[in-house]
């Protein structure tokens, strides 16, 4: 019997079991996670507003519940306290890792460091209960906001920054966030790239969901649009939908709304400017298309004011010890999946999803990069399995001092968070922090 080991329970961890099992009759998964909680980026990446998107736990519930994988949570490989690399590789005849880009990208200008300036990837994490998430006064004193970046991710951050309680307190978003945000002072919003509208990375559908906020206006410049130099019928579908819309926005005259949210373009940060020890505004250069798809800086600069700043330029991955690292691409170096150490591939070693590819694609885009590392590592499986492994590795790991949470502990805090709501007469709302989540794990 094959023995795989799939490390991250988001969709690329589960659409590699998936393979796995549906690939052979005889092979055994246990996907390991860090938390407690499966899913990955879909319980803590996706904004608690998107039902929809959110829906997906159902079928990822289907892998880790089939006969032949087994949810191990809390169990933390590699780095101070975790199980090394080397020891999981000698519990099973394969490891797969799927941890995903664990961090987000610099902008590498002055002032980054200011209180008040924070990645998305910080504020999605709070606002998404994520156990290692600090509330970290995000919102205090803030009356303007500035995003930057224009992909699916800043339009994410923008959104939630001016939802209001009737909007949120249905979504299992944990409490004290749904506070925070609903008492917020925040009235405006700009979310800023340095390039042109039809360079911005984000969807129609979530470019749009902005104009239909209650008591928020939606502004564009005319201007940007006149300067953007793309032929609308040569663009991409989604790209000349995208301009269709901000046209639409900008061609409206000015509306009273007690919120506002500017979408900026051609603005490129250059330094975060101090007001009383925290961040007060962003200074921009204005740039312009040079003429080769990118742009140039024009000399001329602007202050928008900003209290909070969130960066969204994009996720990295991460060095996981014990294992290559691609310092430049931010991945695993592998060929077809197959890790590859001093360009030789590594026996029973494989990645899948953005460790292996760099964090581009859809979540649907997981499946076909779980299948080809899959195919991988079926074609292994018989030198793989002359190498005897412990016939179960629950044991090996409790000998080590982990105690894992397996699926009826996960089921147990479910039940916890259902719970949780109904005491704050609203629906399934997330527990926040640790403790929590252990204890009602160990509830089971």
């Amino acid at each position: 019997m094959l023995r795989v080991a799939v490390v991250g329970s988001g969709p690329s961890g589960c659409y590699t079991a998936q393979s796995l099992v549906q690939g052979d009759a005889e092979v055994c998964v246990d996907v390991l996670d860090r938390l407690p909680c499966p899913y990955g980026l879909v319980r803590y990446g996706v904004a608690p507003d998107h039902e929809k998107i959110k829906s997906l736990q159902g079928s990822l519930r289907t892998v880790l519940e089939h006969e032949r994988v087994r949810f191990l949570g809390g169990v933390r490989v590699g780095g101070p306290g975790g199980l090394p690399v080397e020891r999981l590789r000698e519990l099973y005849h394969a490891v797969v890792y799927c941890v995903g880009a664990a961090t987000d990208r610099r902008l590498g200008i002055p002032g980054e460091e200011l209180p008040g300036s924070w990645s998305a990837t910080d504020f999605v994490a709070w606002y998404s209960a994520h156990p290692d998430a600090a509330d970290a006064d995000f919102l205090r004193g803030v009356r303007s906001a500035v995003v930057i970046g224009v992909g699916n991710v800043a339009v994410d951050v923008t959104r939630m920054l001016v939802r209001g309680a009737a909007e949120l307190r249905p979504t299992d978003i944990p409490q004290a966030a749904l506070d925070t945000l609903t008492a917020s002072g925040i009235s405006e919003v700009h979310m800023v790239g340095r390039r042109g509208p039809s360079q911005a990375r984000f969807t129609t559908k979530e470019l749009r969901e902005l104009g239909g906020l209650p008591g928020t206006e939606v502004t564009v410049d005319p201007a940007d649009l006149a300067l953007d130099p793309a032929d609308p019928a040569t663009l991409p579908a989604v790209q000349r939908r995208n301009l269709e819309v901000l046209r639409g926005w900008a061609a409206r005259p000015p509306a009273e709304a007690a919120r506002r949210i500017g979408l900026r373009f051609y603005l490129r940060p250059m330094e975060f400017l101090a007001d009383g020890g925290r961040v007060g505004a962003v200074r921009f250069e204005r740039t312009a298309p040079d003429g080769h798809g990118g742009v140039t800086g024009t000399g001329r600069f602007e202050e928008v004011p900003a209290q909070v700043v969130l960066r969204s330029v994009g996720y990295r991955g991460v060095p996981l010890d014990g294992l290559p690292f691609d310092a430049v691409s931010g991945t695993v170096p592998n060929a077809a999946g197959r890790i590859v150490r001093d360009g030789v591939p590594s026996p029973g070693e494989y990645v899948a999803g953005w460790i292996k590819r760099g964090p581009t694609g859809v979540i649907g885009t997981n499946r076909p990069c779980a299948k080809e590392t899959v195919a991988s590592l079926l074609a292994d499986a018989p030198a793989l399995l002359a190498r005897q492994v412990p016939e179960d590795p629950l044991a090996a790991l409790r000998a080590a001092g982990i105690e894992p949470v397996q699926w009826s502990g996960w089921l147990a805090i479910e039940r916890a968070e259902a719970a949780l709501g109904a005491r704050l007469g609203r629906s399934v709302v997330k527990l926040a922090d640790w403790d929590a989540l252990l204890t009602a794990a160990r509830s089971a």
